[in-house]
Protein backbone atom coordinates (compact mmCIF):
# COMPACT_ATOMS: atom_id res chain seq x y z
CA UNK A 1 0.00 0.00 0.00
CA UNK A 2 1.59 3.35 -1.08
CA UNK A 3 1.58 6.93 1.09
CA UNK A 4 1.00 9.75 -0.66
CA UNK A 5 3.29 12.67 0.45
CA UNK A 6 0.80 14.59 2.50
CA UNK A 7 1.49 13.00 5.59
CA UNK A 8 4.55 14.04 5.50
CA UNK A 9 3.51 17.77 4.53
CA UNK A 10 0.97 17.28 7.75
CA UNK A 11 4.39 16.82 10.00
CA UNK A 12 5.90 19.80 8.92
CA UNK A 13 3.07 22.12 8.48
CA UNK A 14 2.50 21.25 12.56
CA UNK A 15 6.14 21.71 12.69
CA UNK A 16 6.58 25.28 11.73
CA UNK A 17 2.94 26.01 13.49
CA UNK A 18 4.70 24.95 16.51
CA UNK A 19 7.78 26.93 16.09
CA UNK A 20 5.92 29.93 15.29
CA UNK A 21 4.01 29.85 18.22
CA UNK A 22 7.44 29.23 20.36
CA UNK A 23 8.93 32.30 18.70
CA UNK A 24 5.53 34.61 19.43
CA UNK A 25 5.44 33.44 23.03
CA UNK A 26 9.43 33.23 24.06
CA UNK A 27 11.02 36.78 24.33
CA UNK A 28 14.67 36.26 22.93
CA UNK A 29 15.17 40.48 22.50
CA UNK A 30 16.46 40.54 18.87
CA UNK A 31 17.81 37.09 17.60
CA UNK A 32 15.15 33.80 17.41
CA UNK A 33 14.33 31.98 20.43
CA UNK A 34 15.68 28.78 18.68
CA UNK A 35 19.35 30.15 18.33
CA UNK A 36 19.04 32.24 21.75
CA UNK A 37 18.06 29.30 24.08
CA UNK A 38 19.46 25.14 23.96
CA UNK A 39 16.14 24.63 25.42
CA UNK A 40 14.24 25.95 22.86
CA UNK A 41 16.59 23.76 20.76
CA UNK A 42 15.95 20.96 22.30
CA UNK A 43 12.30 21.16 22.49
CA UNK A 44 11.93 21.87 18.80
CA UNK A 45 13.81 18.62 18.14
CA UNK A 46 11.50 16.71 20.68
CA UNK A 47 8.03 17.64 18.75
CA UNK A 48 10.02 17.04 15.29
CA UNK A 49 10.85 13.48 16.27
CA UNK A 50 7.07 13.33 17.84
CA UNK A 51 5.60 14.32 15.01
CA UNK A 52 7.46 11.54 12.91
CA UNK A 53 6.71 9.00 15.50
CA UNK A 54 3.09 9.81 15.14
CA UNK A 55 3.07 9.81 11.45
CA UNK A 56 4.96 6.30 11.37
CA UNK A 57 2.59 4.64 14.22
CA UNK A 58 -0.84 5.88 12.23
CA UNK A 59 1.13 4.64 8.97
CA UNK A 60 1.75 1.44 10.45
CA UNK A 61 -1.88 0.61 12.10
CA UNK A 62 -3.77 1.87 8.94
CA UNK A 63 -1.37 -0.69 6.85
CA UNK A 64 -2.51 -3.42 9.45
CA UNK A 65 -6.26 -2.68 9.10
CA UNK A 66 -5.30 -2.55 5.20
CA UNK A 67 -4.13 -6.06 5.55
CA UNK A 68 -7.13 -7.95 7.28
CA UNK A 69 -9.31 -6.36 4.68
CA UNK A 70 -11.09 -8.37 2.11
CA UNK A 71 -10.00 -7.69 -1.26
CA UNK A 72 -13.32 -5.98 -2.09
CA UNK A 73 -13.51 -4.07 0.69
CA UNK A 74 -9.85 -3.27 -0.06
CA UNK A 75 -10.69 -1.66 -3.70
CA UNK A 76 -13.15 0.23 -1.95
CA UNK A 77 -11.16 1.64 0.25
CA UNK A 78 -7.98 2.45 -2.46
CA UNK A 79 -10.90 4.12 -4.45
CA UNK A 80 -11.89 6.21 -1.50
CA UNK A 81 -8.09 7.39 -1.18
CA UNK A 82 -7.71 8.34 -4.83
CA UNK A 83 -10.39 10.74 -4.65
CA UNK A 84 -9.48 14.09 -4.76
CA UNK A 85 -10.46 16.44 -2.10
CA UNK A 86 -12.65 19.39 -3.53
CA UNK A 87 -14.27 22.13 -1.75
CA UNK A 88 -17.75 21.75 -2.43
CA UNK A 89 -18.68 25.16 -0.92
CA UNK A 90 -16.57 27.19 -2.74
CA UNK A 91 -17.53 25.54 -5.76
CA UNK A 92 -21.41 26.09 -5.25
CA UNK A 93 -20.74 29.90 -4.14
CA UNK A 94 -18.31 30.63 -7.19
CA UNK A 95 -21.60 29.29 -9.60
CA UNK A 96 -23.52 31.59 -7.67
CA UNK A 97 -21.18 34.17 -7.93
CA UNK A 98 -20.77 33.61 -11.85
CA UNK A 99 -25.03 33.43 -12.33
CA UNK A 100 -24.08 31.88 -15.93
CA UNK A 101 -26.38 28.95 -16.72
CA UNK A 102 -25.05 25.40 -17.54
CA UNK A 103 -24.13 24.12 -21.01
CA UNK A 104 -27.21 21.57 -21.17
CA UNK A 105 -29.23 24.31 -19.70
CA UNK A 106 -28.47 27.30 -22.82
CA UNK A 107 -30.92 26.75 -25.13
CA UNK A 108 -33.80 28.03 -22.34
CA UNK A 109 -31.84 31.78 -23.31
CA UNK A 110 -30.72 31.69 -26.92
CA UNK A 111 -31.87 34.67 -28.34
CA UNK A 112 -33.43 35.12 -32.15
CA UNK A 113 -30.12 36.68 -33.35
CA UNK A 114 -28.07 34.73 -35.60
CA UNK A 115 -25.03 36.36 -37.26
CA UNK A 116 -23.41 33.77 -39.79
CA UNK A 117 -23.74 30.70 -37.15
CA UNK A 118 -23.10 32.81 -34.64
CA UNK A 119 -25.64 32.95 -31.62
CA UNK A 120 -26.07 34.87 -28.81
CA UNK A 121 -27.09 34.07 -25.44
CA UNK A 122 -29.49 36.44 -22.71
CA UNK A 123 -27.08 36.02 -19.59
CA UNK A 124 -27.75 38.19 -16.96
CA UNK A 125 -24.92 40.42 -15.70
CA UNK A 126 -22.81 38.46 -13.02
CA UNK A 127 -24.07 38.88 -9.78
CA UNK A 128 -20.49 39.68 -8.58
CA UNK A 129 -20.64 42.60 -11.22
CA UNK A 130 -23.71 43.19 -9.92
CA UNK A 131 -22.68 43.48 -6.17
CA UNK A 132 -19.34 45.74 -6.74
CA UNK A 133 -21.51 48.22 -9.45
CA UNK A 134 -24.29 48.72 -6.49
CA UNK A 135 -21.30 49.18 -3.93
CA UNK A 136 -20.05 51.82 -5.57
CA UNK A 137 -23.20 53.85 -5.69
CA UNK A 138 -23.65 53.29 -2.01
CA UNK A 139 -19.82 54.81 -1.96
CA UNK A 140 -20.52 57.48 -4.13
CA UNK A 141 -23.27 58.63 -2.02
CA UNK A 142 -21.25 58.81 0.99
CA UNK A 143 -18.23 60.65 0.12
CA UNK A 144 -21.04 63.01 -1.82
CA UNK A 145 -22.50 63.84 1.47
CA UNK A 146 -19.51 63.57 3.82
CA UNK A 147 -17.25 66.01 1.67
CA UNK A 148 -19.51 68.29 -0.02
CA UNK A 149 -22.73 68.12 1.69
CA UNK A 150 -21.08 68.21 5.07
CA UNK A 151 -17.63 69.69 4.41
CA UNK A 152 -15.20 67.29 5.82
CA UNK A 153 -11.40 67.60 6.17
CA UNK A 154 -9.98 68.53 1.97
CA UNK A 155 -7.11 67.74 0.42
CA UNK A 156 -5.12 70.60 2.01
CA UNK A 157 -5.80 70.03 5.38
CA UNK A 158 -4.83 66.66 5.22
CA UNK A 159 -1.68 67.31 3.53
CA UNK A 160 -1.12 69.64 6.51
CA UNK A 161 -1.96 67.23 9.13
CA UNK A 162 0.28 65.02 7.60
CA UNK A 163 3.01 67.63 7.53
CA UNK A 164 2.48 68.28 11.18
CA UNK A 165 2.32 64.82 12.15
CA UNK A 166 5.99 64.24 10.02
CA UNK A 167 7.24 67.61 11.73
CA UNK A 168 6.57 66.44 14.74
CA UNK A 169 8.28 62.82 14.36
CA UNK A 170 11.36 64.29 13.23
CA UNK A 171 11.74 66.47 16.36
CA UNK A 172 11.59 63.17 18.18
CA UNK A 173 13.71 61.10 16.38
CA UNK A 174 16.31 64.36 16.60
CA UNK A 175 16.06 64.05 19.90
CA UNK A 176 17.47 60.67 20.26
CA UNK A 177 19.67 60.52 16.87
CA UNK A 178 23.00 62.24 18.24
CA UNK A 179 24.23 62.25 15.03
CA UNK A 180 21.73 64.48 13.54
CA UNK A 181 22.86 67.35 15.88
CA UNK A 182 24.18 69.96 14.15
CA UNK A 183 25.88 74.28 15.41
CA UNK A 184 22.35 75.06 15.63
CA UNK A 185 20.96 72.39 17.28
CA UNK A 186 23.98 70.89 19.80
CA UNK A 187 23.65 71.51 23.42
CA UNK A 188 25.68 71.03 25.96
CA UNK A 189 26.72 66.99 27.56
CA UNK A 190 26.74 66.77 30.85
CA UNK A 191 26.14 63.35 31.24
CA UNK A 192 29.71 61.44 32.79
CA UNK A 193 29.34 58.95 29.93
CA UNK A 194 29.30 61.58 26.75
CA UNK A 195 31.84 63.17 28.75
CA UNK A 196 34.69 60.43 29.13
CA UNK A 197 33.85 59.81 25.12
CA UNK A 198 34.61 63.33 24.87
CA UNK A 199 37.77 63.20 27.10
CA UNK A 200 39.12 59.70 25.05
CA UNK A 201 38.97 61.81 21.65
CA UNK A 202 40.63 64.79 23.03
CA UNK A 203 43.14 63.08 24.81
CA UNK A 204 43.90 61.15 21.05
CA UNK A 205 43.77 64.22 18.88
CA UNK A 206 43.83 67.22 20.34
CA UNK A 207 46.43 66.85 23.44
CA UNK A 208 49.45 67.62 20.98
CA UNK A 209 48.19 71.72 20.52
CA UNK A 210 46.24 72.27 23.67
CA UNK A 211 47.97 69.77 26.06
CA UNK A 212 46.19 67.17 28.69
CA UNK A 213 44.97 69.71 30.89
CA UNK A 214 43.91 71.88 28.65
CA UNK A 215 47.10 74.58 29.25
CA UNK A 216 47.92 74.84 25.75
CA UNK A 217 50.96 74.67 23.56
CA UNK A 218 50.94 75.16 19.58
CA UNK A 219 46.97 75.88 20.44
CA UNK A 220 45.21 78.85 23.11
CA UNK A 221 45.32 78.22 26.34
CA UNK A 222 41.33 76.46 27.47
CA UNK A 223 40.67 76.85 31.02
CA UNK A 224 40.85 80.93 30.74
CA UNK A 225 37.96 83.04 29.56
CA UNK A 226 39.11 84.16 26.54
CA UNK A 227 38.34 83.16 23.11
CA UNK A 228 39.18 83.65 19.68
CA UNK A 229 36.35 82.44 17.54
CA UNK A 230 33.78 82.82 20.74
CA UNK A 231 32.84 80.48 23.82
CA UNK A 232 29.80 78.46 24.59
CA UNK A 233 29.20 75.33 23.37
CA UNK A 234 27.69 76.27 20.07
CA UNK A 235 31.10 78.19 19.11
CA UNK A 236 33.24 75.48 20.42
CA UNK A 237 31.36 72.89 18.34
CA UNK A 238 31.72 75.11 14.87
CA UNK A 239 35.24 75.74 15.88
CA UNK A 240 36.02 71.47 16.43
CA UNK A 241 33.76 71.07 13.05
CA UNK A 242 34.95 74.05 10.76
CA UNK A 243 38.28 74.46 12.09
CA UNK A 244 40.24 77.42 13.19
CA UNK A 245 41.45 80.62 11.81
CA UNK A 246 42.44 80.07 8.32
CA UNK A 247 46.34 79.58 7.63
CA UNK A 248 47.06 79.17 11.63
CA UNK A 249 43.95 77.50 13.13
CA UNK A 250 43.20 73.86 13.72
CA UNK A 251 42.06 71.79 10.93
CA UNK A 252 38.39 70.79 10.03
CA UNK A 253 37.24 68.07 12.02
CA UNK A 254 33.97 67.13 10.20
CA UNK A 255 35.33 64.39 8.19
CA UNK A 256 36.37 62.54 11.02
CA UNK A 257 34.85 62.97 13.89
CA UNK A 258 31.04 62.63 13.64
CA UNK A 259 28.29 65.39 14.52
CA UNK A 260 27.93 63.40 18.06
CA UNK A 261 31.49 63.08 19.01
CA UNK A 262 31.86 66.90 18.44
CA UNK A 263 29.27 67.39 20.48
CA UNK A 264 30.94 65.38 23.02
CA UNK A 265 34.34 66.74 22.64
CA UNK A 266 33.16 70.14 22.67
CA UNK A 267 31.42 69.93 26.13
CA UNK A 268 34.25 68.28 27.47
CA UNK A 269 36.80 71.28 26.44
CA UNK A 270 34.65 73.44 27.96
CA UNK A 271 35.17 71.44 31.62
CA UNK A 272 38.65 72.73 31.50
CA UNK A 273 37.13 76.46 32.46
CA UNK A 274 38.42 77.85 35.54
CA UNK A 275 40.80 75.03 36.00
CA UNK A 276 44.37 75.29 37.03
CA UNK A 277 47.12 74.40 34.06
CA UNK A 278 50.55 73.44 35.26
CA UNK A 279 51.74 75.70 32.46
CA UNK A 280 49.22 77.38 31.15
CA UNK A 281 49.48 79.97 27.59
CA UNK A 282 49.08 83.23 27.86
CA UNK A 283 45.22 84.41 27.08
CA UNK A 284 44.43 84.95 23.33
CA UNK A 285 41.57 86.58 21.88
CA UNK A 286 39.00 88.27 23.92
CA UNK A 287 36.91 87.56 27.05
CA UNK A 288 33.32 85.56 26.29
CA UNK A 289 30.26 86.04 28.00
CA UNK A 290 27.05 84.48 26.51
CA UNK A 291 24.14 86.66 25.66
CA UNK A 292 22.04 84.04 27.33
CA UNK A 293 23.55 82.39 30.40
CA UNK A 294 24.61 78.48 29.08
CA UNK A 295 23.73 75.68 32.05
CA UNK A 296 26.89 75.57 34.09
CA UNK A 297 29.73 73.68 32.17
CA UNK A 298 29.90 69.85 33.18
CA UNK A 299 33.32 69.89 35.74
CA UNK A 300 36.43 67.75 35.04
CA UNK A 301 34.78 65.66 38.51
CA UNK A 302 32.16 64.77 36.05
CA UNK A 303 34.29 63.83 33.31
CA UNK A 304 36.03 61.28 35.95
CA UNK A 305 33.08 59.80 37.03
Amino acid sequence: MKYSSISWLRVLVLFFLIFGLMEYFIDSGDKPAFIENQVAQFFLLFVLVLLIAIELIVQAVENVMYQILSDEAKERYLASKSKSWEWSWGKRMYKKLLGSKPIEEEGEIILDHNYDGIRELDNKLPPWWVYMFYATIIFGVIYLARFHVFNDYNQDMEYEQEVAAAQIAIEAYKKTAKDLVDVNTVKLLTDAADLNAGKAIFETTCVACHMADGGGGIGPNLTDQNWILGGGIKNVFNTISEGGRDGKGMVAWKQILKPAEMAQVASYVLTFQGTAAANPKDPEGDIWVAENAEKEAPTLEQAKD
